[in-house]
């Protein structure tokens, strides 16, 4: 597993639904998030049972951490995302699935280079100061400062204290966050 190709792949990964729900109607959204996450347990399942499918099986090879379910990640990033939209504003979902696409790509990245100072589970004060002001510089895109920078806050913190996957909890923070501001 390349961790930092890793990342590449989430922010993109992020980026692209942010896209595809600032710019397509919300049952679309659903039901391409919906059927995402069933076209990909199916898949999973095909991998799990020893089946090379083609596209899927290398790239969970190289994406994939050791010891983890294949495709974990992008289960717990689809259905927080699916999850948000179902409950929340299309603007507050769509910075908020931007902070977790942002925040923790840049964070681990930034880390990776520059990081010294570790704070806990291995993160770094530099990646999580890296990815609160990459993802305070993106946000100001669709949000005033000051809520484009508390949000971001908010999912440095939450990227840091998470008891479970981040992937679930960024989005959904940063979506109560923003609605409780008034965004």
């Amino acid at each position: 597993m390349h961790e930092q190709a890793r990342k590449v792949v989430h922010m993109f990964f992020g980026v692209g639904i942010a896209a595809l729900v600032f710019f397509l109607p919300r049952d679309l959204i659903v039901g391409l998030l919906a059927s995402s996450l069933f076209v990909g347990f199916i898949l999973v399942e095909g991998v799990v049972r020893g089946y090379r499918i083609p596209l899927i099986t290398p790239l969970i090879r190289i994406l994939e951490r050791k010891g983890e379910f294949p495709g974990k990640g992008a289960f717990y990033f689809t259905a927080s995302a699916l999850f948000c939209v179902l409950f929340f504003q299309t603007r507050v979902v769509v910075a908020a699935i931007l902070s977790l696409a942002v925040l923790d790509g840049v964070a681990t990245l930034a880390g990776v280079h520059w990081g010294k100072h570790r704070i806990t589970n291995g993160k770094s004060f530099e990646g999580s100061i890296g990815g609160i002001l990459a993802n305070t510089a993106v946000l100001l895109l669709l949000l005033p400062p000051l809520p484009a920078f508390a949000a971001s806050l908010v999912a440095g913190v939450v990227e840091l204290i998470s008891p479970v996957d981040d992937n679930l909890t960024i989005p959904v923070c940063v979506c109560i966050f923003l609605t409780l501001m008034g965004v």
